[in-house]
């Protein structure tokens, strides 16, 4: 079995089944791997101070997200996996990843009943999550699903994160099955997110390629007239 290569030339695009890229900020590293037949985003973060880790979203492929994660003696202690939403495809595997690593889970009430293990951990909008000496906030986007979240690092040496799940993307929000859930999720992205968040913020999604807040801003208003 092949290891996971890993670059350091990170641009928020990396290719299904290819290598890792990892971003190195002044206390915590984010490394994107996409996994599985539906390109999803895994996201591995590392506090560089106490060589502890954060999952976001242990999509598919348990194998190669634990070559992520490494086997030698600096391996970092994987002690949380979150899972953004419900959606099958961003946790087929949280149960092996999290089994073998003995990580706490974590998800929001409303989208825990699904998920193939009960979450240790139950988060609602406003509370925060530690990784290492690392602090995330988590933003509930109500939308995509009842329970879909984003969970936002505020680097004290540069602008902000957010991991968006499938509530944000490039080009536009999350998919929704009604009106009322797409108004729901677009007054969410606008109040919860582009109000109160500059445009310097990189944002990375369940799918596909980063942006930037400030490169989708000017769109919001095309994004609510057409109505997805």
């Amino acid at each position: 079995m092949c290891q996971v290569n890993v670059v350091e030339d990170y641009t928020g695009h990396v290719e299904p089944g290819g290598d890792a890229a990892r971003r190195t900020l002044g206390a915590l590293t984010i490394t994107k791997l996409s996994v599985g037949p539906m390109d999803n985003n895994t996201y591995l973060l590392v506090c560089r101070a106490q060589n502890e880790a954060l999952l976001i979203d242990a999509a598919a492929d348990p194998d190669r997200i634990s070559d992520l994660i490494g086997s030698g003696p600096d391996r970092p202690a994987l002690r949380t996996v979150v899972t953004t939403h419900q959606h099958g495809d961003h946790w087929q595997a949280l149960g092996a990843v999290a089994g073998a690593n003995g990580a706490n889970t974590a998800a929001h009430p409303l989208d825990a009943g699904p998920l193939p293990v009960p979450p240790d951990f139950l988060v609602e909008h406003g509370d925060t999550l530690t990784v290492g000496d690392c602090t995330l906030e988590v933003i509930h986007l109500r939308g995509h699903t009842p329970g879909s979240i984003a969970l936002l690092y505020r680097d004290p040496e540069g602008g902000p994160h957010l991991f968006t799940g499938d509530s944000l993307f490039p080009g536009g929000v999350g998919k929704t099955t009604s009106p009322d859930d797409f108004r729901s999720l677009m007054d969410d992205v606008e109040s919860r997110v582009f109000d109160v968040l500059p445009d310097e913020t990189w944002f990375y999604p369940g799918h596909g390629d980063d942006s930037t807040l400030g490169a989708e801003r000017p769109k919001l208003a095309e994004w609510r007239e057409r109505g997805w």
